[in-house]
């Protein structure tokens, strides 16, 4: 049973060999993330796009300092950071100042809806029925999902709309802020990966990293 099982570690330890997976996996998730997210604030090859809207929002809703200098160095992260990870270059170095803007889109916009991102089914029937990861507003999405659901079977093909899938609605929670922290957090670890990213040849050829 001993020798069985020693076996079968060193048929898991040889899986070591496709550790460069995870962290290609997770930059290739994460880079159209933060790609979307950078262009939705502003597209630089787009003349009608500006980032006034960012800034106005900084200012006006978030109440941030330095609005203007807040939006820009928001959008350059996200813009710059969704290329390096796709490529794996400065793989470490871009997790950190991406880490932080969710650390902020946590905190500033998000943190009072509670964990969820989306609205729990079970709002839609009982707003005193909150799942278990969300605060005391999450009564209010309830609200809006009833109110949404009851137009929808009033005015709409409801089956139909709803074939695929319950409707749902946005708890705005800090649930996909969190999950991308801590991806950026493994990527941090574990670097741009072996073979797939510039960091691991920029290292093998400066460093002498195997």
């Amino acid at each position: 049973m001993i020798a069985l099982m020693n076996r079968m570690q060193d048929l898991m330890g040889g899986l070591q060999k496709l550790n460069f997976v995870a962290p290609l996996l997770l930059r290739l998730y994460l880079a159209p993330v933060f790609w979307v997210a950078a262009n939705n604030k502003w597209n630089p090859f787009d003349s009608s796009s500006s980032l006034d809207g960012t800034i106005g929002w900084f200012a006006n809703s978030l109440e941030l300092p330095l609005p203007t200098l807040m939006a820009y160095m928001a959008w350059a992260t996200e813009y710059f950071g969704a290329i390096l990870l796709l490529i794996g270059f400065g793989t470490r170095w871009i997790s950190i100042p991406l880490m932080f803007t969710m650390i902020v889109a946590a905190t500033t916009v998000h943190w009072q809806n509670g964990w969820q991102a989306v609205a729990s089914s079970s709002s839609a029937f009982a707003s005193d029925k909150l799942g278990p990861f969300q605060f005391e507003d999450g009564g209010a999405a309830g609200e809006k999902l009833r109110a949404a659901r009851s137009l929808l079977e009033e005015h709409g093909n409801y089956d139909w709309l709803t074939e695929a899938g319950n409707f749902v609605i946005s708890n705005n929670g800090i649930e996909w802020a969190a999950t991308y922290f801590i991806m950026l957090l493994g990527l941090f670890a574990l670097g741009g990966g072996k073979f797939v990213s510039v960091d691991y040849f920029v290292n093998k050829r400066f460093r002498d990293v195997r």
